[in-house]
């Protein structure tokens, strides 16, 4: 469940093996679960989070995620020499357990269906995606032309419309709204007219 799990322990911190697994290759990422988690905005939940790491002797994580889940990730990196130093001064851990838990390595994947980072040709999540979207534009399009109807179709993308631009091309859409370029006045009549066509 993402940092949720990583601040409650417990039965959310469990080795992966080929038992658990198995038949999940066809299923999208989140299938280990997601979360937002407000516990881990707090020093006092990345302390909880670190001592459960510690616990189960974990220097190693990997983080998928977007802005939130990547800034976390070094806000914690940051904080581990001062979050072990509280977990010994409360008597929680040792000053050996600390000693063999001094390094927290992470390594960070983007995994945004907005395909808004650079570095990178298509971030985790985005193919998946369109994939998806395409999918669901061949569904209604036999519909809207048995129906003789123009169908809107949103997709998402906060403030980047990589979605919107490649589905819109690769579907053959007649209009198309993205944030990068906000339409200009008088889009109405110039929309309606090319429907028209």
């Amino acid at each position: 469940q993402g940092y949720e799990g990583l601040v409650e322990g417990g039965d959310n911190i469990k080795q992966a093996n080929w038992l658990s697994v198995s038949n999940i290759i066809q299923l999208g990422g989140t299938v280990i679960g997601s979360a937002r988690c407000k516990a881990f905005t707090t020093r006092a939940g990345r302390l909880r989070a670190a001592r459960n790491l510690v616990e189960h002797g974990i220097t190693n994580l990997c983080v998928i995620g977007g802005d939130g889940s990547l800034t976390g990730a070094d806000i914690f990196r940051s904080e581990w020499a001062g979050l072990l130093d509280e977990l010994v001064q409360d008597g929680q851990i040792s000053e050996q357990v600390a000693r063999e838990n001094c390094r927290l390595n992470i390594v960070g994947l983007v995994g945004s269906i907005d395909n808004d980072f650079c570095g990178t040709d298509m971030t985790i999540g985005t193919d998946s995606a369109l994939h998806r979207i395409m999918e669901v534009i061949d569904a209604i399009t036999t519909t809207a032309q048995s129906h003789q109807r123009t169908f809107v179709l949103e997709v998402m993308g906060r403030h980047c419309g990589y979605l919107a631009l490649v589905s819109g091309l690769a579907s053959g859409a007649d209009w198309l709204f993205i944030p990068e370029s906000p339409p200009e006045d008088g889009w109405e009549d110039l929309m309606c007219e090319r429907l028209g066509e």
